[in-house]
């Protein structure tokens, strides 16, 4: 037989804040220099033109403009094409 004695319980583990996660500035909003676009967990949105990606996938305005979303296709290492949507400013 084991001699380890139960574990026990712990109940108050799960309640962290949420990442605040999503779109921040829709099509058709005009933004400035810097503004946070999108944020992100992984590269589910594309930066496109006017806009780069910082290290933790979030998308921002390079430049003075209006928001916009496009969709793309994006291929794959695997040579296998997906469609991606991107951020843009105009």
């Amino acid at each position: 037989m084991s001699h380890v004695k139960a574990g026990g319980s712990s109940k108050n583990i799960h309640n962290n804040a949420g990442a605040r996660l999503g779109v921040k500035r829709f099509g058709g909003q005009k933004v400035n220099v810097g503004e946070v676009l999108v944020r992100q967990t992984g590269s589910t949105k594309v930066a496109g033109p006017g806009t780069f990606l910082s290290k933790n996938y979030t998308i921002h305005a390079a430049k003075e403009g209006i928001v916009s979303f496009q969709k793309i296709k994006k291929g794959r290492f695997t040579g296998k094409t997906v469609t991606r949507t991107q951020v843009s400013i105009q």
